[in-house]
């Protein structure tokens, strides 16, 4: 099959318009006038190293174990010495100790009045 001359341009190597007068390259056999062994399929597979190489990914964040500020571990020591909660509750408030402290920073002295009025048994 590749001893074949070109179908498209005859084994010229080059097609002609007619209507404008100019010559092109043959586009089936790119000039040389033998017809391609071209299945119509070409490997577009990138091979570069650098292709390979994974994309720059965030540093994994690791979890707030407990509370930073030194207000924030005041009051959760609080927290957990309330005898009169449960631990669901005390995880609870530390939790919302840990979050308040993510968005401000630190525990403002609002939240820690908020935080201490949950703390009081019932009944006060």
């Amino acid at each position: 099959m590749a001893g074949e001359s070109c179908g498209i341009c005859g084994g010229d190597g080059r097609i002609a318009n007619s209507f404008s007068g100019t010559t092109a390259t043959c586009p089936g056999c790119h000039g040389t006038g033998r017809r391609s062994d071209d299945t119509g399929f070409r490997d577009v597979t990138k091979t570069k190293p650098s292709h390979f190489r994974q994309p720059n990914k965030a540093a994994v964040v690791e979890k707030q174990q407990g509370p930073a500020s030194l207000e924030g571990v005041q009051l959760a020591r609080e927290v957990s010495a309330a005898a009169h909660l449960s631990s669901a509750t005390k995880a609870k408030l530390t939790l919302e100790i840990m979050e308040h402290e993510g968005t401000h920073g630190k525990c403002t002295q609002t939240f820690i009045k908020k935080v201490r009025k949950q703390l009081r048994p019932p009944g006060s």
